[in-house]
This record gives structure tokens, sequence and C-alpha cells, in this order.
């Protein structure tokens, strides 16, 4: 009899150990709008495809290949950009407009959307740099990106306005392959978050 009563006090014991041990990290735990849930994960998911879809409409369209170009040589940033040589919101031509009809109003869970567009392309040495584009803040962790590329070729001219020449007069890209046709391969990233 001793010993089953000392089984039970014991089990009584452990149980109570573990309820409170989760009582604390319950507590212990802040979940805040950006905490990850299911809920969550589907609006990623939908940003995700949004600016997918984005870019690809953009690129069948030929808006994203204008805006890589809208580049302003005597500036030396993207035209319209301010100082710091990026825009706050979406550059002003029809790939900006696509922009910010689709995620300059939006929100999601009770929070804005934000994104950041930046462009990669390759130095002749390989390396990969990168050209800020759109800059609306440092992305959250729960952001997502997506991504498009863009062959550039020598005689593609830019397309700011006032911007009288091709990509060889005065470019942020460097060519790539001196030697070919094809100037520089960029990416260009939609980096999508929720505020």
């Amino acid at each position: 009899m001793d010993r089953a009563m000392a089984h039970t006090l014991e089990a009584f014991t452990a149980a109570l150990l573990v309820v409170s041990g989760v009582v604390f990290a319950l507590q212990a735990t802040a979940v805040t709008p950006l905490t990850a849930s299911t809920s969550n994960q589907h609006v990623e998911n939908q940003q995700q495809a949004t600016a997918a879809d984005l870019l690809a409409a953009s690129d069948a369209e030929g808006s994203l290949r204008t805006a890589v170009l809208y580049w302003n040589a005597s500036g030396d940033r993207f035209a319209g950009a301010s100082e710091e040589g990026y825009q706050n919101g979406g550059p002003p031509n029809a790939f900006g407009a696509a922009l910010n009809e689709t995620f300059g109003n939006l929100t999601t869970g009770g929070g804005r959307v934000a994104y950041d567009v930046f462009v990669d392309y390759r130095t002749p040495g390989g390396d990969t740099r990168r050209q800020t584009m759109v800059y609306m803040g440092s992305p959250s962790d729960n952001a997502v990106v997506a991504t498009r590329t863009v062959a550039v070729f020598d005689g593609d001219e830019r397309t700011a306005p006032g911007a009288n020449g091709t990509v060889a007069d005065g470019f942020y890209a460097p060519d790539a392959a001196p030697n070919a046709t094809l100037y520089n391969v960029l990416e260009v990233h939609v980096v999508v978050w929720k505020m």
C-alpha cells in the first residue's frame, strides 16, 4: 500500500512539473502578428506568387526591360530616383505603376505590404553586383523573393527621358561579354514583406 501511494505521489509531482513547464513556456513566448503560423505562411505564399506573376507579366509586355534600362547616366542612378540612388516607391514607368497597383495599397492581416526591387548583374571578372531600384526598408523575417532574368544586348537603348544612347554609353552594369552581342544578364529581384 505504501508503495502504491509513493507511485501516485510521484506521478502527481511529475504531472505538476510538466504542466508548470508548459505554462512557463507559453508565458515566455510572445505571439506577434509576424509570428509564423499556417495563415502567415499562406499569406507569404500568396505574396510570392503575386510578385512572380507581376514580374512575368511585366516581362511579357516589355515594361520590365524598360524599367531595368531606365538609367540616367548623367545622374548615375535610375531616372527619377532620390539622391540616394533609388526610388521610395515604384519607379515612374509602367513597371513602377504595376508595382504600386499590386503592392502599394495592399494590406494583409492588418499590416501594410512593402517591397524592394534589386537588379543583380555580372562583372567581366564573374562577380555579381547589385543595383537598388526601389528601397522601402529592410525586409522582415517573413519576406519573400521573386526573381526574373532579363538579357541586355549591346544595342539596347537606355529608356530614361532624355537618355540618348545605348547601354554602352553609360549604364550601371558593365559589358560582361565584350566579344559578344550579349551585354549582360540582369536578375530582377522583388522582395515583398508585411510591415
